[in-house]
């Protein structure tokens, strides 16, 4: 706030006359009008002073503290008023000491995790189609320093943080309204403060947990056949697929333990240049007994799943004049129109080309890609004008999937839908009960990072990992490392199955076979990622019988003497390193190459302290203990 030396202006007014007495007058007018337009309240939560500052006066502010335990609480912050208000831009600010802060997760850090400095603050954009309302400060031990989120997942929200180099401090934002609301009379939302000393891991977990609390944000049932590996044409065979090929990648990848195929784009085209100028009439012009193959992969006893684009409309489709005028945007370079939710004509055009798909092809599910694509632009008209039921694009995808999804049951209870980041927030894990890794083909470390971070976020929604690929000239141990970085989320893979060499498909079959042998520990158990600044080198899960680790870098394993463990050495290097705590206990013991094969098998009593194995790159070595 300014402060001025009112008497000493006065003064000079009055001295000077005319002019700058107007102006006098002019600058008391705005000042005050400036002050009238902005609300400013503070209020301490789990310890942070918080600044609440709201620029409008058209609504009455209401702050309640919840506190849930110590060092985790909740604000609930009421805007109202008697008649409808547009809310006007909300921040909620507040600093904290650096101490013992060595980085930030948010669900767009991806490999950079860093702290910025305050000229340049790490932010993240959210909304119902885009990434989620939450940023975790975490320790250089993993410690959670500050985790914070709010409830409004459907609407834009600009979350931020960084240091400030004068001071050492750690300065939080969050935004709201950044964009324009609809008319309302009342606005609830709420603030989640967590500065215990858990795992940053337990944190982000936990605010997932919350999330779900909201009848908004209720996860769809997520069907068995979700939680398997699925086999991916894209990678492999592009735009140019084919039903006999693909039939006969299918008979392959059942017998490596692949449940589904998810057909990817090129059955609705014949057009092979990777643009979208054909998509939006979704008519199977290159696969035209699809009726048939999707037969053919039943009789495999395995899921089919289609892909669809579903906001586009090509600009050489004929769904284009029925559709325009009714567009948010156009995608230069790539021939297709982004269609508009808000209009009730676009809605019930998409929702009915996929129940028709499902009743006349028996599909199991689909790839909808692309939702991110459905947001406001600078220019988007908000109002309801012109034929649109909502004003809101947001509101309108909600709309949209939201009884997407209810016809889709309806036709089909279990029906999987796939969603890919970065639409994998909160709000979506309502429609979609299966959620991928971004697309980063034959970067294993990339589908690493991006899996473990949607691990944290999707509680028991299904997480996939982005198709595998890799060149057939591989070693298999380096071929094995797409494998292994992303073991703890449900393999997709996308190489030619008839065409990779047989040590490849060897390592593939036994990585798979321990993968589903494991399946629930890998997917239920107690999920813990390490040292998130450096790309999570150590990755576990465990329960009260076992424990599988994976290093992907020289780190050294701590190990309780009482359950079973699986070692997996996710690197070149042949160490490992175990450092036991407890008791002595005495142990069988195997080690395995990546194909599976039988290295060494031997007895070891383990004592307090550390032990080294040799164990092949890319396999791992399993210890029981004797009772």
């Amino acid at each position: 706030m300014s402060y001025f030396n009112w008497d000493k202006l006065i003064g000079y007014a009055f001295l000077k006359g005319g002019k700058a007495m107007s102006f006098f007058l002019l600058s008391l007018c705005l000042i005050t009008s400036g002050n009238a337009q902005e609300s400013k309240e503070s209020f301490r939560l789990s310890d942070n002073d918080i600044d609440l500052i709201y620029k409008s006066d058209n609504a009455e502010i209401k702050i309640e503290i919840d506190k849930r335990e110590q060092g985790l609480e909740i604000a609930t912050i009421t805007l109202s008023n008697t008649e409808k208000f547009t809310p006007g831009k909300l921040s909620l600010k507040w600093a904290v000491p650096s101490n013992n802060i060595a980085g930030y997760w948010s669900s767009s850090a991806s490999l950079d995790k860093t702290i910025t400095p305050d000229w340049g603050p790490a932010k993240v954009k959210s909304m119902l189609s885009r990434h989620a309302p939450v940023i975790s400060l975490f320790g250089f031990d993993d410690v959670n320093r500050q985790t914070f989120a709010v409830s409004e997942a459907l609407n834009t929200v600009i979350t931020s943080t960084s240091v400030k180099e004068e001071n050492g401090m750690m300065y939080n934002e969050v935004q709201l309204f950044t964009q324009k609301h609809k008319d309302v009379k009342i606005y609830k939302v709420q603030l989640r403060l967590d500065i215990r000393g858990v795992p940053f891991s337990k944190a982000l977990q936990e605010v997932a947990s919350w999330w779900t609390s909201f009848d908004l944000y209720k996860p769809a049932i997520v069907p068995e056949a979700a939680k398997l590996p699925v086999y991916s044409s894209w990678y492999s065979y592009h735009q140019n697929v084919s039903k006999e090929e693909l039939v006969k990648e299918c008979k392959l990848a059942k017998t490596m333990g692949f449940e589904s195929i998810i057909v990817d784009d090129g059955w609705q085209t014949m057009d092979s240049n990777r643009g979208y100028a054909y998509t939006g009439d979704w008519n199977p012009e290159r696969i035209k007994d699809m009726k048939g193959f999707v037969d053919a992969v039943h009789d495999l006893d395995m899921k089919f799943i289609l892909w669809y684009a579903v906001p586009f409309v090509g600009e050489k489709s004929a769904a284009y004049e029925k559709m325009k005028g009714k567009f948010l945007s156009y995608w230069e370079g790539q021939g297709t129109y982004v269609l508009d939710p808000r209009y009730p004509e676009v809605r019930s055009f998409i929702i009915e080309t996929y129940v028709k798909a499902v009743e006349e092809w028996d599909l199991d599910g689909f790839k909808l890609d692309f939702l991110g694509t459905f947001r406001a632009k600078k220019d988007t008209e908000l109002t309801t004008e012109g034929g649109r039921d909502y004003a809101s694009v947001n509101d309108g995808t909600d709309r949209l999937m939201t009884d997407l999804m209810s016809s889709l049951r309806a036709v089909k209870s279990d029906i999987m839908v796939e969603f890919r980041q970065p639409y994998t927030g909160p709000a979506m894990r309502k429609y979609g009960n299966m959620l991928r890794a971004a697309d980063c083909p034959n970067v294993a470390l990339i589908n690493r990072v991006a899996t473990t971070d949607l691990r944290l976020l999707s509680g028991d929604t299904a997480v996939h990992s982005d198709m595998l690929m890799w060149h057939n000239s591989e070693s298999t141990e380096n071929a094995a490392l797409q494998l292994l970085n992303v073991m703890f989320s449900v393999p997709q893979i996308s190489v030619k199955l008839a065409d990779i060499p047989k040590e490849h498909f060897e390592m593939v079959r036994f990585y798979t076979d321990y993968w589903l042998k494991n399946r629930n520990l890998i997917l239920e158990g107690e999920f813990t990622p390490y040292a998130p600044q450096g790309n999570y080198p150590m990755i576990s899960s465990e329960n009260q019988y076992k424990k599988i680790v994976a290093l992907y870098g020289d780190l050294i394993v701590n190990a309780s003497s009482t359950k079973e463990m699986d070692i997996i050495n996710a690197k070149t290097s042949n160490k490992i390193i175990i450092d036991v705590v407890g008791e002595k206990q005495d142990y069988d013991y195997v080690i395995y190459d990546c194909k599976g094969k039988e290295i060494n098998k031997d007895k070891i009593k383990l004592k307090r302290g550390v032990h080294v194995f040799d164990v092949p790159a890319s396999g791992l070595i399993s210890l029981i203990p004797n009772k």
